[in-house]
């Protein structure tokens, strides 16, 4: 936490343009980068060494693709950015790690930015978010990614082992293929949303404590940063079937379309989650509200049960000299009997108004 502010701390002041890395990582750590070319025959694959490689390797003929693992070396990052001829804005964005989803369209480049999220089970199950950074060139997809990303894996298995229209179209359909795959992520992370929220539900209904309170404010949290951290995919998304690049063919945007729904059928669930979350914490207050009047209920009538009695060891209790009963034999036997009946009668009756 005391890093996080240090680095946004760091960006106060500094001119447009500026590459700060504003994560937490040393700039010591190591970058990974990935190759992979291919067409609709061919598949390379090759771990390079150093950003000159890839500029060497890139073939115009070819769907060319760049995995960039790590965006806290700054050097690679704006010598990627020399190279591509990409303004010093979008290099901006991609080091700055707090930047929220957007697109921004260029004239050679198209730049995206996207979260992916998932539940850390090393951090107690605790929602950790990932920045994805997209920059499409006519014949060449860059991704930037924070750290390793497991999704990765299916696009590249998906790439070596099919010949359809992942090999056979370019760059384009390439973008739309990782966005796919992360706009997909989204609907397992809603599953987990569900359980979580039925799990609370019963806890409500058998044993609500505090325990249950704070599931329920930390899954209210965690609602809200995914709802307005996939709020603007929508408009993301739709920025690029209206066609606003030219970057993107029109065969292509159709299966943007369907990410575009996708998007749509996310943000509703997330809006009725939000009322589910709201409820949950309406019914905790009225179970919290309806046990503490059970136990209002409960003490009322154990006082209300020793009012009479109370009564009758007040009279007896008074210091009069004069009193009949006191010089009986029978009397403290009485006394008993008729207090014991008393309460056992009001207890009846109780019952039978149902109000115990």
């Amino acid at each position: 936490m005391f890093s996080y502010k240090r680095q946004k701390e760091s960006k106060i002041g500094v001119p447009p343009g500026t590459v700060i890395y504003t994560g937490d990582k040393d700039d010591e750590d190591p970058i990974h980068l990935t190759f992979i070319s291919y067409d609709e025959m061919n598949f390379e694959k090759k771990e390079l060494e150093n950003i000159e490689d890839f500029f060497q390797l890139r073939n115009s003929k070819r769907t060319n693709w760049l995995i960039v693992q790590g965006v806290h070396n700054v050097e690679i990052i704006e010598k990627l950015g020399e190279k591509m001829n990409i303004h010093p804005v979008v290099l901006e964005d991609i080091v700055n790690i707090f930047q929220r989803t957007k697109i921004e369209v260029f004239d050679d480049i198209l730049f995206i930015v996207l979260k992916a999220f998932k539940y850390s089970t090393e951090k107690n199950n605790k929602l950790v978010e990932k920045q994805i950074s997209f920059i499409l060139h006519e014949d060449t997809v860059i991704i930037f990614l924070e750290d390793k990303i497991e999704f990765l894996k299916h696009a590249i298995n998906r790439l070596q082992s099919s010949y359809g229209r992942i090999r056979k179209f370019g760059s384009d359909y390439l973008s739309y293929s990782l966005i796919d795959i992360i706009v997909d992520s989204y609907f397992t992370l809603l599953e987990i949303f569900g359980e979580r929220i039925g799990d609370i539900e019963e806890e409500l209904i058998d044993n609500p404590t505090k325990e249950t309170l704070f599931k329920i404010q930390q899954t209210k949290k965690d609602m809200i940063h995914i709802r307005k951290t996939i709020f603007p995919m929508r408009e993301t998304i739709n920025t690029i079937i209206r066609g606003d690049s030219p970057l993107i063919k029109d065969e292509t945007i159709i299966y943007f379309r369907d990410v575009y729904d996708h998007t749509i059928r996310i943000i509703e669930t997330l809006e009725s989650y939000r009322d589910m979350i709201s409820g949950l914490l309406d019914i905790y207050l009225s179970s919290v509200s309806n046990k503490m009047n059970e136990v209002m209920k409960v003490l009322t009538i154990i006082a209300t049960i020793f009012i009479p009695l109370t009564f009758i060891a007040g009279v007896y209790g008074m210091n009069f000299l004069y009193m009949p009963e006191i010089a009986w034999e029978y009397s403290y036997l009485v006394v008993w009997i008729v207090m014991i009946i008393i309460a056992i009668l009001m207890i009846i009756y109780f019952r039978r108004k149902k109000w115990i």
